[in-house]
């Protein structure tokens, strides 16, 4: 994961919130040891990253990410972008791009 935050951080990135979730899906779960007991789970630990930008920067996220990330090799991930209605800081009560 260090390559992709080098990478955002080297085309402005300031801040972005890391994850630990669990995923289900074409892959095959893991086997978990857990207070001595192993069970089979039907998901996979996986990272999510979110990040909040300006339209403008999209393309360079999409690509930092890409291009830092990519091991060819199935679990790589996915990348979606969504439209952000409104944003406020809560602390000096900034909204908009403002508040990015």
């Amino acid at each position: 994961f260090e390559k992709v935050r080098d990478a955002l951080a080297a085309i402005g990135v300031r801040f972005f919130t890391l994850k630990d979730v669990k995923g289900f899906g074409l892959q095959k779960g893991e086997t978990i040891t857990y207070r001595g007991s192993t069970y089979d789970s039907d998901y996979i630990a996986r990272l999510q990253l979110d990040i909040l930008a300006s339209d403008d920067m999209a393309e360079s996220i999409i690509d930092a990410i890409v291009s830092a990330g990519r091991t060819g090799e199935v679990g790589d991930g996915k990348i979606t972008v969504f439209d952000v209605d409104q944003v406020v800081r809560i602390r000096t009560q900034e909204t908009g791009t403002q508040a990015i």
